[in-house]
């Protein structure tokens, strides 16, 4: 890498002389008749509004990484709609009735991008040395692997030192499972690895041009295993860390795709009416947002569920769903979204906006107002990855004022406020947006599990530690009974429901903008972070 841009081909000047000649034919582009029969060909440009500092997702399984290197990489297996995960590297798959192996059957005739063949050495390689020890989500899920059997190139045996539920493994294969070339990591510094950059998978693109600050480009693997796929030519990711300058690029046909909420929200309705242009809110039914208060059990006033509560009622749900998401949000009912069909536990108790309530359980705490009105005082620390975790921290501020709260907003950058929150734990409350991904022991009950050491980024970073909560996550970890492990998730929730050790308080995913002359758009359930080797132009 040289001044933040490195090569593989073609050369920058030809790459920007050949956007500038696709931006001109692609403006404002419309399909000029409805066939849905794939058209290979053309470059699809797409709006990023970050650069995350390593792009591997076998370390860092994130959506941000995901939406550039999810088409460079490949995971075992991809979520569907409706069913069991596709096939991806893994043609199938079977969990032992003790949940002590899992086998995995290998796709054969696959390559790498440098070349070299994809085989079992691979995943083996990747769960043991990367997604076990390294990856921000594996550390958890792939816990009790103990070692993985390679009886032959194309098959992995998985074995765990205690049960682990094979439901869980399949749902953790569209996000957990990308595999790395061993060739390129076996013995070297895996964490700071030059190929965690310069990609290199078995995906249908290949990275092969990235400038800080300005663009990755990707290409079309000519040696894919789905023979005829990719149908694009390729994928430029143009860096817009302005939300308002990408709508603008949307609208003159600069850029034909924003995912991820790339817009302000407030720009989606005038873009809607736009002839040329979509405004698609499926294809994140897999990776459902949740904006949460953060509360910091090791504050006496806090560790008291009555001012929980407190706070719970004193929070208008609405507010936040119409005012701060302009509807694109849903009120949530607890620490599990309801798109996550299998696991949700309907009919859970709620708390009602009801400040008179909220203003009753603070005195029954023992907070009684002062002569200036003010119960108590709390720090406030909203998380900086959203405009509407900021908006819904000042929201907070004029809401828990009303009951007689006093909260002093604290802002940090993002590495500042993961240090105040997760590392040092110097705050009171906090706004964050964790992700459901797929099935509670990925991402979820990690928010609520005592124990925990510090500074784990997006954990239970709330001094929180309930003994019967933690056995009911403890047991769910081992139960391979399907039924069972789904009836222990909902007890799950009526113990987070009932204790409120945080407030779960919208739950929301995100719009996709598209240009109508880009096809098979949301066609699964995590498609902004899949491999869109399906995707098409009409050109």
């Amino acid at each position: 890498m040289n001044g933040g841009i490195f090569t593989f081909a073609p050369t920058r000047r030809g790459f920007l002389a050949g956007t500038a000649t696709l931006l001109a034919s692609t403006a404002l582009t419309r399909p000029v008749f409805a066939d849905d029969t794939p058209t290979p060909g053309g470059t699809l440009v797409v709006a990023a509004d970050t650069e995350p500092r390593n792009l591997n997702p076998a370390i860092v399984a994130s959506n941000g990484v995901f939406y550039v290197a999810s088409k460079v990489i490949e995971p075992l297996a991809e979520m569907t709609f409706d069913g069991p995960p596709r096939p991806v590297l893994a043609t199938s798959w079977q969990g032992s009735a003790d949940g002590l192996s899992f086998t995995f059957n290998l796709r054969k005739n696959v390559a790498f991008h440098d070349g070299e063949p994809f085989t079992s050495a691979d995943v083996a390689f990747s769960a043991l040395q990367v997604w076990k020890p390294l990856q921000n989500l594996g550390q958890v899920v792939f816990a009790n692997l103990a070692t993985v059997d390679t009886p032959d190139k194309h098959t992995a045996i998985f074995r765990f030192s205690k049960p682990t539920p094979p439901q869980l493994i399949e749902n953790a294969l569209p996000a957990l499972t990308s595999v790395l070339p061993k060739h390129l990591y076996d013995g070297t510094d895996i964490a700071n690895n030059p190929h965690n950059i310069q990609l290199v998978g078995t995906g249908p693109f290949q990275l092969t041009e990235y400038a800080q600050g300005q663009y990755y480009r990707l290409t079309k693997n000519p040696n894919y295993w789905d023979t005829g796929k990719p149908y694009l030519d390729g994928i430029v990711y143009r860096v817009l860390p302005d939300r308002a300058s990408t709508s603008a690029a949307l609208e003159s046909g600069e850029v034909q795709l924003s995912a991820f909420s790339g817009v302000p929200l407030v720009d989606l309705k005038r873009l809607a009416t736009l002839p040329q242009l979509s405004v698609i809110t499926k294809g994140y039914e897999g990776i459902t947002y949740q904006l949460t208060l953060e509360i910091n059990h090791a504050n006496k006033v806090l560790s008291d569920v009555r001012v929980r509560r407190a706070l719970a009622h004193a929070i208008d749900q609405k507010v936040i769903v119409d005012t701060i998401f302009l509807g694109y949000a849903q009120a949530a009912q607890g620490p599990i979204p309801e798109t996550a069909k299998t696991f949700f536990a309907d009919g859970l108790p709620t708390y009602p906006f009801d400040p008179k309530a909220a203003e009753k359980l603070l005195d029954e705490a023992g907070h009684k107002k002062d002569k200036n009105g003010v119960r108590f005082r709390l720090r406030l620390l909203p998380a900086p990855w959203f405009e509407q975790t900021v908006q819904t921290g000042t929201y907070v501020r004029q809401a828990l004022k009303a009951v007689g709260i006093e909260v002093e907003i604290v802002s940090h950058d993002a590495a500042g406020h993961t240090k105040a929150v997760y590392t040092d734990r110097d705050f009171d409350i906090a706004i964050g947006s964790p992700v459901y991904r797929n099935d509670p022991a990925i991402s979820t009950t990690i928010l609520f599990q005592g124990g925990l050491k510090k500074g784990i980024p997006f954990s239970n970073q709330y001094n929180f530690d309930d003994p019967k909560l933690d056995a009911v996550i403890a047991e769910a970890a081992i139960t391979i009974d399907t039924a069972k492990r789904i009836e222990l998730y909902k007890e799950f929730q009526r113990i987070v429901v009932d204790e409120l050790p945080i407030l779960n308080l919208v739950n929301f995913t995100f719009v996709t903008v598209a240009n109508k002359a880009v096809h098979n758009v949301s066609n699964n359930p995590r498609w902004a972070t899949s491999s869109w080797y399906d995707t098409w132009l009409t050109h």
